[in-house]
């Protein structure tokens, strides 16, 4: 099974997306658009493409389901070609991951203590441990979003990766179809309890257990068993014409999901 290069720029763009609502969001606490000018066609088109940008600016979150769904994928495709060679050594698999994962987010960290052109909105205190272990679901309310609220996606990361081993083996159960249909149900009723029946802070749903996040990651895993069996096809149809016709047709059915559900941010 070859590793698709096409993934890898796929997840960096998506990276870059995230970057970039960030900053967007940001600009916008502090900035606004002129207001709309209809005066003339010149000023018309202006007023138009600011509307636009802005609209579309705002759908850049959805990027970071994109990466959980690549992320899927790549952890799927990479783990069933060591298990094509022979049974998985979970324990050495579990210490590449780490040692892949902790140095650069432990890096991160020293970046942004020592970094002067950093905006320090919170106190360094003793909520930094659990931080650069990536426990930030303990005590939810004060530690996700501690220092950078980026580095949220990181707890649910390592999440993914020790509950891998048992979807991983569901997956090559089940099967790709079957697999992914138990795991949108799971990961869908446990949203529905921790919005309708026992309401809790949604950031537990946004990352801070995984399992909310699980229909996406399945997703991921499920393409990665279709495209290894049938890689022509599965790459033809997303990378061809037809899969970019089927996103542009779903993709704004299914932001009317949106409206009439229970808010979790």
């Amino acid at each position: 099974m070859k590793r698709l290069l096409w993934l890898d720029v796929a997840k960096g763009l998506a990276i870059l997306i995230v970057v970039y609502f960030h900053f967007f969001r940001t600009y916008f606490e502090h900035g606004e658009l002129p207001p709309p000018d209809w005066s003339t066609w010149a000023a018309g088109l202006t007023t138009f493409l600011g509307i636009a940008w802005l609209k579309l600016s705002g759908l850049g979150f959805h990027a970071v389901g994109v990466f959980i769904i690549l992320s899927g994928w790549a952890l799927m495709q990479s783990t069933a070609r060591r298990a094509d060679k022979g049974a998985v050594a979970w324990g050495e698999w579990y210490r590449a991951r780490l040692l892949r994962l902790y140095p650069m987010y432990w890096l991160a960290h020293l970046v942004y203590l020592i970094s002067p052109f950093n905006a320090r909105f919170e106190r360094i205190d003793g909520r930094i441990f659990l931080s650069l272990l990536g426990l930030r679901f303990i005590d939810i309310s004060n530690n996700f979003y501690y220092l950078n609220a980026a580095w949220w996606y990181f707890t649910m990361l390592i999440q993914f990766y020790l509950f891998f081993p048992l979807l991983f083996a569901a997956a090559r159960k089940l099967g790709p179809a079957t697999f992914l249909v138990a795991a949108c149900a799971l990961g869908f009723a446990v949203r529905y309890l921790l919005l309708v029946v026992y309401p809790q802070n949604g950031m537990w749903v946004q990352g801070g257990f995984a399992l909310c996040r699980l229909p996406e990651f399945a997703l991921g895993m499920a393409l990665g068993m279709w495209d290894s069996r049938a890689p022509e096809k599965v790459e033809r149809f997303l990378l061809g014409g037809l899969g970019l016709l089927t996103g542009i047709v779903l993709y704004p059915a299914a932001l009317q999901l949106y409206h009439g559900l229970t808010a979790y941010t």
